[in-house]
């Protein structure tokens, strides 16, 4: 008790850095995200350095890399994915009729069930209003934005931040944990070092693994949908390769939204329902086999019961945001329990006989 209280210093520092982070988090966001990426790209610099090169050419290099090819893959794909936008958009009526008339009657055939028909009236007085609101709203937006420019003047500034913050974050980065370092208690900095590294090296792989899986998973997928001639490959299979973040996801929205598209666009014809799974079966092979042992391999050591398990519980317990973050958390709670096991099997109540003897 009386260590508890002779720490209040301690207490009051993390007292007051939690409020300061909930005072300041509307500005916090480039900061967040200028940290992510320089976290990631870190390890990068650091390879370059050991050619010679000065930090800051390194950090130069890739920053410029990162950026630009951000900034080119938007140029590329924005066009293609406004015209598939403005595809589905004119041909969303048609899917409802297609769903009222092929669709439900399919499904009540084969599976014996009873289904109402979509009432096609009320959903398009829904949509007309839908939109009317919409375009007041969006009038109303519009006049709020002339009448406070000052406000999208900071949002503006807070997103040019993300990539002034990343910059000088990589440049300083080996700076800033040596400080950290060198502000834990010395007792402790053997053993907190060691934890952070290992827990640094298995979220690093994890993570950089993950977004290169991502990437090519969505490529594959719009890719090969496109191949099979899905109008809105480009769209699903970007989609699929994004929520393949939360594992088995982007699997189960990819190849239903395909297969709806290709009904739609198709009707029950067999062959193009059977190069949409010809496509996701290839990702999933190529995933299973390939992708994941060789960027990914067992870093968080959950079975995949465990990683369902974690992507469930962190759903239940902060939703969207939980199921992001369950498995970056779930490795690092796997590190800290590895080191609680080894001590725990050091220690002499678990090495203690029956004789009492060690």
């Amino acid at each position: 008790m009386n260590n508890l209280i002779n720490r209040w210093p301690v207490w009051l520092g993390i007292g007051v850095v939690i409020w300061l982070i909930h005072a300041l988090q509307s500005i916090l966001m480039p900061f967040f995200a200028g940290a992510l990426l320089a976290y990631l790209c870190n390890p990068l610099v650091n390879r370059l350095t050991q050619w010679k090169l000065k930090r800051v050419t390194a950090v130069t290099a890739v920053f410029s890399v990162l950026f630009l090819s951000i900034a080119a893959v938007f140029i590329l794909l924005i066009p293609v994915l406004w015209r598939q936008f403005m595809y589905l958009e004119s041909r969303l009526p048609m899917l409802l009729r297609w769903i009222n008339r092929q669709g439900i009657p399919w499904l009540e055939k084969t599976f014996r069930v009873d289904i109402d028909r979509l009432d096609m009236d009320l959903i398009s007085s829904w949509l007309t209003s839908y939109w009317q609101e919409a375009g007041t709203a969006a009038g109303h937006v519009m006049t709020k934005v002339m009448q406070s420019s000052l406000d999208i003047i900071s949002i503006i500034g807070l997103v040019s931040l993300i990539p002034v913050v990343t910059f000088y974050l990589l440049l300083d980065w080996d700076k800033l944990i040596n400080n950290i370092k060198e502000l834990l208690p010395r007792h402790l900095e053997p053993k907190v070092t060691q934890l952070s590294m290992e827990c640094n090296d298995v979220l690093s792989a994890f993570l950089r693994g993950q977004l290169i899986v991502m990437l090519l998973l969505g490529i594959i997928y719009a890719v090969g949908l496109q191949i099979v001639g899905v109008k809105l490959g480009i769209i699903i299979g970007l989609l699929a390769g994004l929520a393949s973040i939360i594992p088995y996801f982007g699997f189960i929205v990819g190849i239903i939204s395909a297969t709806i598209a290709t009904l739609f666009q198709h009707g029950m014809a067999f062959d193009p329902i059977l190069g949409v799974l010809i496509v996701f079966a290839i990702g999933q092979i190529l995933e299973g086999w390939v992708l994941q042992p060789y960027l990914i391999g067992d870093k968080i050591g959950l079975p995949p019961v465990g990683v369902i398990f974690s992507v469930m519980a962190g759903g239940q317990l902060f939703g969207f945001v939980g199921m992001l973050l369950a498995l970056p958390v779930a490795a690092i709670i796997m590190v800290l329990l590895h080191h609680a096991h080894t001590r725990y099997r050091q220690s002499e109540f678990y090495q203690r006989t029956e004789s009492g003897n060690s």
